[in-house]
């Protein structure tokens, strides 16, 4: 059986049929368009879903399910879009109103859980059944899958990782409140360091690499001057590296997965990242005569949305 999954951005939207092995057999992208009424972005999601079925020569009989992954709150035994703040969305039936263009079962889920699903399926943590997904970008997303199966919470809210505290009354975190994981940990905490460090060192090769221009400061930069031993980009990467480590601590210590994945454009840095990274979690695991989850890169790139989604549907019409 074959699915479609569909991953929902505030910029585009990208959708794919996919095998319930994971692999992509077609996909296909369109601008999102917010601002259009969501029945109107659901109409074209449809058509898009059509798109990809027609350039594989497929149709809607030789799929078994369509699965969403979307930006937000998900109420996802309703199938609905509780609040996505970048789609302008609140309380949108999703399932309700692309099952009036495709009579087939519709399972709706936030986007970083389902990119989780798709790590279990086809990416770095194929064939186990516990993991947390990380993704190291403008903020930090987290997906949490347990015995097979994402979990939210009681109330669809859960795996906001993004938001434990590692740091009292520290870094303003948008959530309202202070010393937020993300606020130490995504590509955006690489940048504010890394223009505080511009300001005060004037002569860092974080400086020189952003023409002395606070805005053309970039995670890369700063990961890169750090690869050129530039101090001020060690001090900040040695201090990244700690508190990413202490947030996949304090998840090892709650979950107990197999294994962390990290995503997103932090991720890229791979070895460099990865390395020391390993070597802090083990320094300071609580049980250290006891094995505990491995972490590894994401494999996957954009394409986990996409395959996440459409292992919505394989899962749940048991083709998993």
């Amino acid at each position: 059986m074959l699915y479609i999954g569909v991953d929902l951005g505030g910029t585009k939207m990208a959708a794919g049929l996919v095998t319930r092995d994971g692999v992509i057999l077609g996909k296909a992208s369109a601008p999102t368009q917010v601002g259009l009424p969501h029945e109107q972005i659901l109409k074209n999601m449809a058509s898009l879903i059509g798109d990809v079925l027609s350039e594989t020569g497929r149709t809607a009989d030789d799929i078994g399910a369509i699965g969403i992954g979307s930006p937000g709150s998900v109420d996802d035994s309703r199938g609905t879009v509780v609040f996505a703040n970048n789609l302008y969305w609140r309380h949108v039936p999703v399932r309700g109103e692309l099952q009036k263009y495709y009579d087939k079962p519709v399972f709706v889920d936030n986007d970083a859980n389902v990119a989780a699903l798709a790590e279990m399926v086809a990416g770095a943590a194929r064939d186990r059944r516990n993991l947390v997904l990380l993704t190291l970008g403008t903020g930090v997303g987290s997906g949490i899958v347990i015995d097979g199966r994402v979990f939210g919470g009681s109330h669809h809210v859960g795996a906001e990782l993004g938001h434990l505290c590692v740091q009292m009354d520290g870094e303003q975190c948008t959530c309202g409140n202070k010393g937020c994981l993300e606020r130490y940990t995504s590509a955006t905490a690489l940048v504010r360091e890394g223009r505080r460090a511009l300001i005060d060192y004037p002569d860092s090769i974080i400086a020189t690499k952003a023409g002395g221009n606070l805005d053309n400061v970039t995670a890369k930069i700063v990961i890169d001057a750090a690869r050129e031993r530039d101090p001020m980009a060690i001090d900040i990467f040695e201090r990244y590296i700690h508190y990413l480590a202490l947030g996949i601590i304090t998840i090892i210590n709650a979950f107990d997965p197999e294994v962390i994945v990290l995503g997103g454009g932090v991720s890229a840095a791979g070895d460099f990242l990865l390395e020391p990274l390993r070597r802090h979690v083990k320094e300071h695991i609580f049980y250290k005569d006891l094995p505990h989850a491995t972490v590894e890169l994401s494999p996957l790139g954009n394409d986990a949305g996409i395959i996440g989604a459409a292992m919505l549907g394989a899962i749940e019409s048991g083709g998993l």
